[in-house]
């Protein structure tokens, strides 16, 4: 079998929009905010100008006395401007940490903590919110504020008109940027990328992109601390495509900007495009122009793609899916059309990039992997990330030669087909996979805009259920729709609210697991609770 080659493209991000301004100065680049920390930007900024921002940001930080390979760690509310202050970090030598607004203040001490003496870039809001009682004097080297200003913190503002610096590039296998997992299996690692594992992700993203015959706007709503948000920003800029980046996921709010913008490909998480199916009635039809949707992080249920493709006026519409990995980046993908979409099963996963990605799967048991006894899937690319930074050892324990066993388990169609079934830590006894109940659950009930299945306390699976405006669930319109699946335990209604979730919006099935254990104790003890007689 072939052996992924190491790649010799490297990608730089505190240079990537110079580089791209070239060619491309004038592409716009389009918000539905203003950035705090830049507020004279406005909302419509071009390639050149978002360059310019960056030198000026890295210029204030040298001037702050950040240095080469020192850690920056960026936690701030979330908004355009963490993307200008990333590259800005990475400009001058420094390594941007990204860290996602959605962590608490004890998730991020903790992080802190394993980053030793890192700054801290962050904003009133956060100071004297989220961290008003962290030990921030004990943790952290120095706290810059890009908005706002706070005792023991120096804002970045105090450095303004600061001397110009050259940029500093790293060696290619040098830390160049950390990103953190998804966080569903308890704290999250902080996962270290260097320029050349960026740049083989970049590469197989760029070559997706080539697809694009047409110069179409490319609509997006990513998290700013994932490194898919740069790598779609290298792309883009380079490529010259006109971008429009959304922080407001509400689906009328987000219909108002496609409509406003008419984008040609539409990219967000999964979870996202299910709850923008609410917006796909909208008589104005924010959709109709779209010709390429594209979704990362994870699965994404059939039936949610199929209404996408048939919102489009376009000819010949795609969806793509991609399979990825916070430490590996792409490893697998798919494409759908209209005719194919509602009838793709959901665990569909795709083919590897060859000369690029590939995979295999071993056994868990001694049998071959099958959909009835899935197997482990490694992979091997050349995008895979240096290590978990403080945690090297608990990186080791899922480096196998040239693979790369992520947790994920699956098997393999007569095809070829990657087929994923569920993550090693969320499999539920009884169940070959609760994502491929998911997805038949969601199909059958349109009036559901989540459904995940977890394990309760005895180990039963348990369907948490939410509802389009949060409308009480139809005992027998779900007892239909589940008969022919697996035993499973009577739904638990919540809010979209109550679901605890990561920064792409995936649902944190094992804090989950843990907050409907603790509501059940609690229901349980209430009720053998001893009434005091009066």
């Amino acid at each position: 079998m072939f052996k992924v080659p190491q790649s010799k493209k490297f990608l730089y991000l505190g240079v990537m929009s110079d580089r791209a301004a070239v060619k491309h100065g004038n592409t716009p680049i389009t918000l539905d905010h203003d950035m705090e920390a830049f507020p004279e930007a406005g909302r419509k900024l071009t390639v050149r100008e978002f360059a310019g921002h960056v030198a000026e940001t890295a210029n204030r930080l040298w001037a702050a006395g950040v240095r080469p390979s020192e850690h920056v760690a960026i936690y701030k509310t979330s908004n355009f401007d963490i993307t200008v202050l990333a590259c800005a970090v990475a400009r001058i030598g420094a390594v941007p940490v990204m860290l996602s607004p959605h962590l608490d203040g004890p998730t991020i001490d903790k992080l802190l903590q394993r980053l030793q003496g890192s700054t801290l870039l962050t904003d009133e809001a956060k100071l004297s919110g989220e961290l008003a009682d962290s030990p921030l004097a004990e943790l952290t080297t120095r706290v810059l504020t890009a908005v706002g200003s706070y005792p023991g913190a120096v804002p970045l503002a105090d450095f303004a008109g600061a001397p110009e610096r050259q940029p500093v590039l790293l060696a290619p296998d040098q830390p160049a940027l950390m990103t953190h997992t998804s966080g569903t299996t308890g704290i999250p690692k902080l996962v270290v990328h260097s320029a050349r594992s960026l740049g083989a992700r970049g590469n197989w993203q760029n070559k997706v992109v080539r697809l694009i015959r047409k110069r179409e706007t490319v609509a997006m709503h990513v998290s700013y601390v994932h490194s898919r948000m740069y790598l779609g920003l290298a792309v883009l800029q380079l490529r010259g495509m006109p971008m429009v980046f959304m922080n407001d996921a509400s689906p009328a709010h987000v219909a108002d900007v496609l409509v406003k913008h008419r984008p040609g490909v539409l990219e967000t998480h999964p979870n996202s495009f299910l709850e923008w199916e609410a917006m796909l009635d909208d008589p104005r039809r924010p959709i109709s122009n779209v010709k390429y949707f594209n979704s990362t992080f994870d699965a994404i249920h059939p039936s949610t793609m199929h209404k996408f493709l048939h919102a489009t006026d376009r000819d010949h519409p795609v969806f793509l899916q991609v399979y990825g990995q916070s430490e590996c980046g792409p490893l697998a993908a798919r494409t759908y059309r209209r005719r194919n979409a509602l009838k793709a099963d959901g665990r569909c996963q795709g083919y590897p990039t060859p000369g690029m990605t590939k995979y295999r799967l071993v056994s868990r048991d001694g049998k071959p992997p099958t959909k009835e006894s899935p197997g482990y899937i490694d992979v091997s690319t050349a995008g895979r990330a240096l290590t978990y930074f403080g945690e090297q050892e608990r990186f080791d324990k899922q480096v196998i030669g040239e693979w790369w066993r992520g947790g994920d388990v699956g098997y393999r169609t007569k095809w070829g087909c990657l087929h994923l079934l569920d993550r090693e830590v969320d499999v539920i006894p009884g169940i070959d996979s609760t994502l491929e109940v998911e997805d038949a659950v969601l199909h059958r009930l349109e009036e559901l805009t989540e459904l995940v299945i977890v394990p309760g306390p005895d180990q039963e699976a348990v369907p948490v259920v939410c509802t389009r405006d949060d409308r009480p669930l139809d005992p027998a319109r779900w007892a239909a729709a589940v008969a022919d699946q697996p035993p499973l335990a009577e739904p638990l209604q919540r809010t979209l609210a109550e679901l605890p979730r990561t920064a792409t919006a995936k649902i944190k099935r094992l804090e989950l697991v843990r907050l409907l254990a603790e509501s059940i104790r609690a229901e349980r003890d209430a009720v053998q609770e001893p009434q005091v007689s009066r």
